[in-house]
């Protein structure tokens, strides 16, 4: 009965096995799989291979013959073939070296950075105003990121081989945005990879793909979990963020009577303002269901609460991020879910440049994939060093941390991916890791590279010490003043200014203790005691709401604990408590400020309607 444990809801029902999509997984991410295996024996000669293959493709592009491409491609041994790739290709510290090529392609012209056009652009922020166009090839799409899925899909009905007998709940991004000057579609890989995934697996989506483009956040939270609370069956809740889970919680608990009426007449309130056509789509996926509403009211009556381990009995996987700073999130909902059903896995190293690796066991670690990038490595040691030493795929080591690049079939050619990863064990002879921080969660005001984990272990040191909860907490490097900034939500709203402050006193005692570097420069007094602020309540929801709104894409949302960032500072100052009798004054006054910011907008919008009209 404890084998059968995972696929038996709360009253004994089993889940259905559904062979066809099983078989059908296993024939395409089976023999994938088993490729996986047999490359990851000899990494470094997958490595050359596709290498050689990335370059042997782009060798008559613009990019392929500045950077003699075809002088590398003639080296005869794997030593001479590497080093030549490192003389005549510089490393792309950043996009902007790489922005010039893509505005090309972008403009329509071919055969810049491969061959042909991309099939699209997937967009995120970069580090100046412009964000980035990261060009995805036909190639990657279909032979690098698609067979990469295959095998990330499989590996779901490994583990639990029910999976796709019932409901299958993700957020992706949206699928168009817009499009470029040549008319080539921008918007998310994730968007477009769930539109082409075939009917059998897409029947089995809570939601359809354009609930992503719904333009307000908390609306979009909203039918979203609408969507698939009226599920009993949901067995894959699949989401980037961590962030995202907690939202979409609160999304339901803040409007649960609303949401289970709705479920119960099969109906969307008109109160949801869903723009006309989506609204439109949804019909297909809802009907009146009171057997389920009348579920979900019992359990609140027995419960005093809705947790997915009661409302979705069936709930076999549940993937998103778990390294880096996310575990500030993950702790909050950690016990709303049964994880003796509930298999609990790292999504994986994703990012918007390239699909770097995935979990495929109960660890934190991502296996990393010679047969589909071309990697590169520089030690943690050297990141400072201008002439770095940089390392293949078998060198590194247990244990250690590198700087990661990449070569891939879209254009990227030893890019940073500026992310700090950590040699956690092997998959075969390949290193797996695991993500520790972007490069720039390392602030150092006075040469003390304090480290974001650094950080967040700090403030969880201070919180068992002081018997205190945070909510949520980010630092900010002030250069001018020499000092951090330290944010904080409590558990405890009534925390005074006088108490956070000890608080701050005991983190940065910890980061004395943990950093030698920190605690040189605050000895010296050449870093001062680090600024307490107060947040109000919901602060990130706040935060990452107003950021959406300014063009951020969810799925995209990354955010660092530990930065130096002024525009986000200046953000989070205007989220802060005043002191004691203003909390609601605060909260009010940005409320409207956002209120009169949205009237404002309409009444442009109207007036530029108007003037068209009259003009024709």
């Amino acid at each position: 009965m404890a084998k059968e444990k995972p696929y038996l809801d709360n009253n004994g029902r089993a889940l259905p096995y559904p062979w066809i999509i099983n078989t059908m997984l296993f024939i395409v991410g089976g023999m994938q799989t088993v490729r996986l295996r047999f490359w990851s024996r000899k990494p470094r000669h997958a490595a050359e291979k596709t290498l050689r293959d990335i370059l042997t493709i782009s060798r008559n592009t613009v990019y392929g013959k500045e950077h003699h491409f075809d002088r590398i491609l003639s080296a005869t041994t794997a030593d001479d073939f590497f080093r030549l790739y490192r003389l005549y290709v510089p490393v792309n510290d950043s996009f902007e070296s790489l922005r010039p090529y893509v505005e090309r392609h972008k403009n329509g012209e071919e055969d810049v950075l491969f061959p042909g056009k991309p099939d699209m652009y997937a967009t995120t922020s970069g580090t100046t105003s412009e964000p980035k166009w990261i060009p995805m090839t036909h190639k990657y799409l279909k032979d690098v990121y698609g067979r990469m899925s295959h095998i990330w899909t499989w590996n779901f009905v490994k583990h639990r081989n029910r999976i796709f007998g019932g409901h299958i709940f993700t957020t992706v991004g949206k699928e168009c945005e817009g499009y470029a000057p040549d008319g080539t579609l921008y918007g998310s890989v994730s968007g477009v990879l769930v539109r082409d995934i075939p009917p059998i697996i897409k029947k089995h989506y809570t939601a359809p793909a354009s609930v992503m483009a719904i333009p307000d956040y908390g609306t979009r939270n909203y039918v979203l979990m609408r969507l698939a609370l009226q599920h009993r069956d949901v067995t894959l809740w699949a989401t980037a963020n961590p962030s995202t889970i907690l939202e979409l919680l609160r999304a339901l608990n803040e409007n649960t009577e609303q949401m289970i009426n709705d479920i119960e007449k099969g109906t969307i309130s008109e109160d949801v303002d869903i723009p006309f056509e989506i609204r439109s789509e949804l019909d297909a996926y809802i009907s009146p269901r009171p057997e389920r509403a009348e579920e979900l009211r019992q359990i609140l009556a027995e419960k005093g609460h809705l947790y997915p381990r009661d409302f979705w009995p069936w709930l076999q996987y549940l993937s998103t991020w778990k390294c880096g700073n996310t575990k500030i999130y993950m702790d909050k909902y950690m016990d709303q879910f049964d994880w003796d059903k509930t298999f609990y896995q790292e999504l994986g190293y994703i990012a918007t440049e390239c699909r770097f690796g995935f979990s495929l066991d109960e660890t934190n670690e991502s296996v990393l994939f010679p047969q589909f990038h071309y990697y590169e490595f520089v030690e943690e040691s050297e990141l400072d060093n201008p002439r770095k030493h940089f390392l293949q795929i078998d060198e590194l080591e247990l244990g250690k941390r590198y700087c990661a690049y990449v070569t891939t079939y879209s254009g990227l050619f030893r890019y940073n991916m500026n992310d700090l990863v950590e040699v956690g064990g092997k998959f075969r002879e390949t290193p797996t890791v695991h993500m520790v921080s972007k490069v720039n969660g390392i602030v150092s005001l006075t040469g003390e590279k304090l480290y974001e984990p650094q950080f967040m272990d700090a403030v969880h040191q201070a919180e068992e010490t002081m018997g205190i909860k945070t909510k949520f907490f980010v630092g900010f490097a002030d250069v001018e003043e020499s000092k951090y900034h330290f944010y904080y939500e409590f558990e405890d709203e009534k925390i005074t200014q006088a108490r956070a402050e000890e608080f701050t006193a005991t983190v940065d005692e910890k980061l004395q203790h943990i950093n030698l570097e920190y605690e040189s420069k605050r000895q010296s007094f050449r870093l001062h005691a680090p600024e307490t602020h107060i947040l109000l309540s919901n602060a990130y929801a706040r935060f990452k709401a107003a950021c959406l709104k300014d063009g951020f894409r969810d799925g995209q949302f990354k955010f660092n604990l530990l930065m130096q960032d002024e525009k986000r500072r200046t953000k989070f100052n205007l989220l802060q408590r005043l002191e004691s009798g203003f909390e609601r004054f605060s909260d009010t006054v940005i409320n409207r400020a956002e209120k009169i910011d949205e009237r404002r907008k309409e009444r442009a919008q109207r007036r530029k309607a108007r003037d068209r009209r009259h003009r024709s």
